[in-house]
């Protein structure tokens, strides 16, 4: 009798060595996935089994009870939810610890410096990895949700990548904008030269998205924040085309026209004096640290050369012949005489101010 029990208790041991052995080599054996390459989502509680399965009909060749028994065996067996994505080759040992450590497929969104809110909305509603909660709400309704108190949404989201795990909401997204704009802007404004013609940080969000659509060139920003600061402080019109660009919205059908200029929407500048009530795009840092932190200098206009770069002038006749040389058949700062003479007036009203 004691030797059937030692023979019975010797064939356990080789047993349960034996299916030590198969579970060692089943961990690290490929695995073939349908196609090459498949995604499965894994839901919020599901259980080992249930993610085996869903693995299973996702097309991953792993048999739901070899893959549980093997998620038992090392301890494997907590699932994080999210959507995956594996390859090939992968082993069972791996797509436990990959589904474990919440190694979820990352996706990305890119809002580009100077676009609109209307194109970064579009992105994030037409993402197809977003779930696109911000269909339907109006603006307003939109800022109460993401829990900002502005009136207007334009220049709040801060120009980046955002990366997010697949199936994350588009206004948790969209968060995450705002609230990278809020701490720059705050952030910058702390550090901002003394004696600017701005009076609150929204004021330097506005003029930020003006200089971030009148050049994307890092050496003419912090002039052309200069032109625009000085004409603040002596009270000329700021007379800058995309805000009239801007006004107009869907009007706009790529080309301006004088008539264009006289339009008096609350954005044109070349009818109202002062900063535009909101923002006309998303500024980037470095057009927020330039109208922050302005070059120096008593230039009042600049033109564009042809070549991305602009030509800078301290009077109106030095504006005047830039425009003839470089503008030809063209416009910049339109040369009409009524913007000539307040110009003037206003470089006079700043000289007697001195």
């Amino acid at each position: 009798m004691k030797k059937f029990f030692l023979s019975l208790f010797v064939l356990l041991l080789l047993l349960a060595g034996g299916v030590a052995w198969l579970g060692k080599w089943y961990s690290v054996q490929p695995l073939k996935v349908a196609g090459g390459a498949t995604e499965f989502t894994v839901p919020r509680g599901a259980g080992m089994r249930q993610t085996a399965e869903t693995m299973a009909r996702a097309g991953v060749r792993a048999h739901p009870i070899l893959l549980t028994m093997l998620a038992r065996a090392t301890g494997h067996t907590f699932m994080k939810a999210g959507t995956y994505e594996v390859k090939s080759g992968i082993t069972p040992l791996q797509l436990l610890l990959k589904v474990e450590s919440g190694d979820v497929k990352k996706s990305a969104v890119l809002f580009v410096e100077g676009w609109t809110f209307k194109q970064a909305r579009e992105a994030l509603e037409k993402h197809p990895d977003l779930l696109a909660d911000t269909v339907g709400l109006s603006d307003d309704e939109l800022l109460a949700r993401i829990g900002a108190d502005a009136k207007h949404p334009e220049g709040l989201f801060f120009p980046d990548t955002y990366t997010f795990d697949k199936n994350t909401s588009a206004l948790a997204v969209l968060t995450r904008a705002y609230r990278a704009m809020q701490t720059r802007l705050e952030s910058e404004w702390a550090k901002r030269d003394a004696n600017l013609p701005l009076k609150k940080p929204y004021d330097a969000l506005i003029l930020a998205s003006i200089v971030e659509k009148e050049t994307a060139h890092p050496d003419d920003r912090l002039r052309i924040a200069n032109v625009f600061i000085n004409r603040l402080r002596v009270g000329m019109l700021l007379q800058t085309d995309p805000t009239v660009i801007y006004g107009m919205g869907d009007k706009y059908t790529g080309k301006l026209r004088y008539a264009d200029l006289d339009a008096d929407t609350p954005w044109n500048t070349y009818v109202h004096a002062g900063l535009p009530p909101t923002p006309i795009a998303l500024p980037g840092l470095k057009s927020l640290q330039a109208v922050l932190h302005p070059e120096g200098g008593d230039m009042l206009y600049f033109v564009a050369r042809g070549d991305g770069r602009s030509e800078f002038s301290r009077t109106l006749n030095e504006h005047n012949k830039a425009v003839a040389k470089y503008q030809r058949g063209g416009r910049a700062v339109p040369n009409r005489r009524a913007a000539a003479a307040k110009d003037a007036k206003a470089v006079k009203r700043g000289k007697d101010k001195k």
